[in-house]
């Protein structure tokens, strides 16, 4: 038992012991002294907040009372409770009248069974140690509860008030009874387990990556001293090393106590050996310390039933789990399952994520609670667990996808709408993507292949392309090594389509065509029609028109073969837009109205409105702007009905754009206002990002200039917190041309730099060509002529790449006025007045 104390002056006072009423006299003086507490670690750092926090509460006020008696701090094994609380009443104790009486520090050692402490035992060494003999201490726990506390309560009285740390307990019994209640001391307690004692509750976390790194660096230093360098020699690696121990103090303190044991042991090899995940916990110890060890006393404190989830909890392949998939998971029902998560995160096993229902391990702890279901994989069935848990996550979304796909049949009622699907999907996202692409034991094929194919609609949806390609990637491979030709097709499609809209042009017309080369080898005509019509696509975006033209003119005379009416109403669809792209404009017309006829008859109201967008765009491009704006009308009127608001969204911001080519500013305005607002409502930030973009040019046209500077400095952001550098060259492009109209010719020089390097890193000469002609005329308009001259001709050499070569022209022609006017300035000092 570790108990110690820090006591001056002698007091007088009465207790009621067994009803005997008693006299004691402490000693005179007691030397202060900071033994009373536990040696303070000389390598500290990352917790500045947290002690300023509970020195807050520990701070008596004018009448040196306090409102917080009691503070509880609460953590993960080896987080760093005791070092935080014993620093704390440090600085507690160093300032003046806080604690004149001193500290008592007790160690519970609430999860050791051996060693752990009653409050009965406790309590003896606490009065032994606040100076009464022996023979003056009662039996009973409930007598030396009332007596220590009277013992408190009277150094209080005298103006010695006492700080008592209550270190390591496990339960809300243990502490309770050595809490004082005179209404002045304060106490501290720490615990892995949030305690019901009426406390002020304080949670612990692990440290960020820069505090982390510094306690290596500290720990080195003290150890080897301030030759020590290498943190700073290899910052990359103590970087790694601190993300590989997730920031736990005791991780990084065992890893630093192994560096310093060899001076010429480099960051690297320890970080190297950390990385293999299945031994990173056999790694993590040195002596009689181990991070494994912690966490044991912790899972052996726990009741059979929560120590079985806690150990099936690692097969998910997520970050996070929700309430749901752990019932699944367990086979437990939900209020069940919920309430052993909760006990769960009380322990500080696991922690609530940052939206309620959600549940998340430290890497450590899910690494630990793995080994320990490894070694009951019989018992808990760990195989039919992780089946049950896959079959969840497939059959769910399965029923999520369905309200996404356009179809005339009612959806599955798993969800009630399709605001509900994609929320649960936008929850899952991070999950679904790391069960479909993990490996076994917790991956299978045949959960990648059902994902994949389940997912597409919804990460199109999203553009999250990224994903996408990674997930379809996987099932191609997967589908390859099983030689399954009609599944490797199926996911190549999608694929192809990822590559397309991350436009990795090339690689798509790959893909799409190792998907036709595989339907042909199948003589499945159907699967021929959408590999073409994918193709067609791709094609449509290398400006391979002719191509283009023939796959989804196959596509369609394929789909009409096999009365695939919604095929062929998708490459109908395909094919007016591509038609419109050759400005072969009343072709165009005619396809999207055989489209929209084929939806009509199908009764597929989504669909059709989405033609009429795409009508309403042609006609726009014809001059038919009436026509376009009654298109994207009807198209908005569908998504109201549908009460889609998504689709509302995609159709109000085409009827905005419809509404500007008409000189309708005002009506634009209103559009698009309210497609930025369906869009935020619904949490998707890449189309709220495009129709701000729109907006902004908008408000440009209706003389609202700083209005329009801050809509597009809105969209570049959107476009830069989702990865989308395409649209963030598109907006910063807007945000120039808004800056100019305001005049700042510096700042939009600088933002189309900005959109020079985002268009030339995702290969987009075409663009890249555009934003270097904004950026050569803002130059021209502050003088910098030599810059000028330079720019436009990287817009014209930008533009050669792709064939643009009336562009290209018009460029080399702004070179030559440019390299002209300077000629002039040079000849005479003087040049043309800038129009």
């Amino acid at each position: 038992m570790s108990v110690s104390n820090q006591i001056s002056d002698g007091v007088f006072f009465h207790a009621v012991i067994q009803g005997q009423s008693i006299t004691v006299q402490l000693p005179p003086a007691i030397a202060p002294a900071l033994s009373g507490l536990p040696a303070a670690s000389a390598t500290f750092t990352g917790r500045d907040g947290h002690i300023t926090d509970l020195l807050g509460l520990l701070e008596p006020g004018p009448d040196r009372q306090q409102a917080v008696l009691v503070a509880a701090v609460a953590g993960l094994a080896g987080v760093g409770k005791t070092e935080l609380a014993v620093q704390t009443a440090i600085r507690a104790l160093a300032e003046d009248g806080w604690f004149p009486g001193g500290v008592l520090f007790v160690d519970m050692f609430g999860y050791d069974a051996e060693r752990r402490l009653s409050p009965e035992r406790a309590l003896d060494g606490l009065l032994h140690a606040l100076g009464l003999p022996g023979e003056h201490i009662p039996p009973t726990l409930q007598d030396r509860s009332r007596l220590y506390r009277s013992v408190l309560a009277a150094y209080a009285a005298q103006g010695r008030r006492i700080l008592v740390v209550i270190d390591n307990a496990s339960a809300a019994d243990q502490a309770r009874p050595l809490l004082p209640t005179d209404g002045s001391t304060a106490a501290l307690v720490t615990s892995r387990h949030t305690l019901d004692i009426e406390a002020r509750l304080h949670d612990l976390n692990v440290l960020d990556e820069a505090a982390s790194v510094d306690l290596l660096a500290q720990a080195l230093r003290q150890a080897r001293g301030a030759a020590d360098t290498r943190v700073r020699d290899e910052p990359a690696e103590a970087a790694a090393i601190a993300r590989l121990c997730g920031g736990l103090p005791l991780a990084l303190r065992v890893a630093a106590a192994l560096l310093a044991d060899t001076p010429t042991r480099p960051l690297a090899s320890l970080a190297e050996a950390l990385r293999a995940a299945h031994t990173r916990l056999d790694r993590l110890r040195r002596e009689d310390r181990a991070v494994r060890a912690a966490f044991d006393l912790s899972y052996r404190h726990l009741p059979a039933t929560h120590a079985r989830l806690f150990r099936l909890l690692p097969l998910n392949a997520g970050p996070d789990i929700a309430t749901e998939s752990a019932a699944r998971l367990a086979d437990l029902d939900t209020p069940t399952t919920e309430t052993l998560l909760s006990d769960l995160a009380r322990a500080h096993l696991i922690e609530p994520a940052a939206v309620w229902g959600r549940w998340r391990a430290h890497d450590l702890v899910r690494l630990y609670a793995d080994e320990r279901g490894v070694e009951h994989a019989v018992a808990d069935d760990r195989d039919a667990a992780q089946t049950r848990l896959h079959a969840h996550y497939i059959t769910t979304t399965a029923g999520a996808a369905a309200h996404l796909v356009s179809s005339s049949v009612e959806p599955p009622s798993r969800f009630p709408d399709w605001s509900a699907a994609m929320a649960w999907l936008r929850g899952e996202h991070s999950n679904l993507i790391a069960t479909a692409i993990a490996d076994p034991p917790l991956g299978s094929p045949t959960t990648t292949t059902a994902l994949a194919t389940l997912l597409s609609g919804y990460l199109d949806r999203t553009r999250s392309y990224g994903d996408m390609a990674t997930v379809s990637a996987a099932a191609v491979t997967i589908a390859r090594s099983q030689g399954d030709l009609q599944a490797e097709g199926i996911a190549l499609n999608d694929y192809g389509s990822a590559l397309r809209q991350m436009r990795r042009f090339d690689e798509s017309i790959e893909a799409h065509s190792r998907a036709l080369d595989i339907a042909a080898e199948l003589d499945d005509r159907l699967a021929a029609g959408g590999a073409l019509q994918n193709l067609g696509n791709a094609y449509r975006m290398v400006r391979r028109f002719e191509e283009s033209v023939e796959a989804h003119g196959r596509a369609v005379a394929l789909f009409r073969e096999f009365g695939d009416r919604h095929g062929e109403g998708t490459a109908l669809n395909g094919l007016g837009l591509v038609l419109g792209d050759m400005r072969r404009f009343d072709e165009a017309v005619e396809m999207l109205g055989q489209a929209i006829a084929v939806y009509q008859e199908l009764e597929d109201q989504r669909s059709a409105a989405l033609c009429l967008t795409n009508l309403g765009t042609i006609l726009t491009d014809l001059q038919r702007y009436d026509e376009a704006v009654e298109a994207h009308a009807e198209a908005a009127a569908i998504a109201v009905q549908l009460e889609d608001r998504h689709f509302e969204g995609g159709a109000l911001g085409n009827l905005g754009n419809a509404c500007v080519a008409l000189g309708r500013f005002d009506e634009a305005f209103d559009a698009l206002t309210q497609a930025v607002d369906a869009f935020r409502e619904q949490g998707d930030r890449h189309a709220e990002g495009r129709a701000l973009g729109n907006l902004g040019l908008v408000l440009a046209r209706l003389r609202r200039p700083r209005e329009a500077v801050d809509a597009h400095a809105l969209a570049v952001a959107i476009a830069a917190e989702t990865g989308d550098r395409h649209a963030e060259g598109a907006a910063l492009n807007n945000l120039g041309s808004a800056l100019v109209e305001s005049n700042r010719l510096d700042e939009a020089a600088v933002t189309y730099t900005r959109a020079v390097e985002a268009f030339r890193e995702i290969a987009d000469p075409y663009n890249e060509g555009r934003a270097l002609s904004n950026l050569g005329w803002v130059l021209f308009g502050m003088r910098r002529l030599d810059e000028a001259v330079e720019v436009f001709g990287q817009a014209a050499a930008a533009f050669d790449q792709v064939g643009e070569h009336g562009a290209e022209h018009r460029a080399l022609g702004n070179q030559a006025m440019v390299h002209n006017e300077r000629w002039l300035l040079r000849q005479d000092g003087h040049a043309s007045p800038l129009v």
